[in-house]
Order: C-alpha cells, then sequence, then structure tokens
C-alpha cells in the first residue's frame, strides 16, 4: 500500500475510534446532546471523563450557540480536511503521510460532531495539582499528534539533495 493509502486508512482508523468512544462516553455518562458541561466520573487520581460540549475551535475559544458558528466551524474543518488529503496523496514520506492521516481522521470526526449536536464532545479530562488540561477527545488527539510529527519532520526530517 502506499504512502496516500497508509494516511487514508490511519484517517479512517482515527475517525472510527473516535465516534466509537464518543458513542460509549456519551452512553456511559448518560448525556442528552448538547446540554453543556454535566457528570464528572473520576477514574483516577489524574484522570476523569467528563461532558464538555465544545461550540468553538481549540480549547473552547470562541464559544458561540449561533447556526453560523456551527456550520462555519464545520466547513473549515471538512475544507482543511480535504486540502491536506491532496497533500497526502503526494506525500513521499511515511512520517509526513501518517501525520496527514492523524489530522484529516481528528478533522473529520469533530466535523461528523458539529454536524450530528452541533458541539464537538470532549470527555477525556486529566489533571494534575489542581489544574485541568483543557478536556479533549481521540480527534483532538489525532490532531495534536499528527501536528506535532509534522513539526518534527519539518524541523528533522532528511530532505533529498541536502547532505
Amino acid at each position: 500500500m502506499r504512502r496516500g493509502g497508509r494516511g487514508f486508512a490511519l484517517a479512517a482508523a482515527v475517525l472510527a475510534a473516535d465516534q466509537a468512544t464518543k458513542a460509549w462516553a456519551i452512553d456511559y455518562l448518560a448525556v442528552q446532546a448538547p446540554l453543556g458541561r454535566g457528570r464528572v466520573e473520576p477514574v483516577t487520581d489524574f484522570f476523569n471523563l467528563v461532558v464538555v460540549w465544545n461550540r468553538g475551535v481549540s480549547f473552547g475559544l470562541f464559544q458561540a450557540d449561533a447556526a453560523i458558528t456551527r456550520w462555519g466551524l464545520a466547513a473549515i474543518a471538512l475544507a482543511v480536511a480535504v486540502g491536506l488529503s491532496f497533500w497526502l496523496v503526494r506525500a513521499r514520506h511515511g512520517l509526513v503521510a501518517a501525520a496527514l492521516g492523524l489530522i484529516i481522521g481528528g478533522a473529520l470526526g469533530n466535523v461528523v460532531d458539529r454536524v450530528r449536536f452541533g458541539a464537538v464532545f470532549d470527555f477525556l479530562d486529566f489533571h494534575a495539582m489542581g489544574y485541568h488540561w483543557p478536556a479533549f477527545n481521540i480527534a483532538d488527539a489525532g490532531i495534536s499528534v499528527g501536528v506535532a510529527a509534522l513539526l518534527i519532520d519539518g524541523l528533522f526530517g532528511r530532505r533529498e539533495g541536502h547532505r
């Protein structure tokens, strides 16, 4: 399978894992979508399952209930996924293809939430010493790891024609 095919397979895996874990968490936490913050279920001393409906972008920035925000953010994320798909088809390095697949799958996972619920469902809450990382989901993790991998490749990856 070519790198692009592997990247698209990884995107599909992230999308499937994201939607499956969200469905499980919504059921487990008895969530009625989307009603804002809800139940907190402690799992360990540093990890909770929570209910957060993110109507904004990363870390809850630009929260809004307007339909234009819902559909606008979904359209932007879909356009990004399509644009990255063109890059993925041309990717020559495995790390770049994997990174793009992670980002595409994550973006599509959050698009599905915006279309279905009008907001992105976040439920993973890590914390230490009273400080909480913003709640996130598998799609967000895929996007973050993918962006980090692109940065690593850009900074340290081998480039053809350079010694």
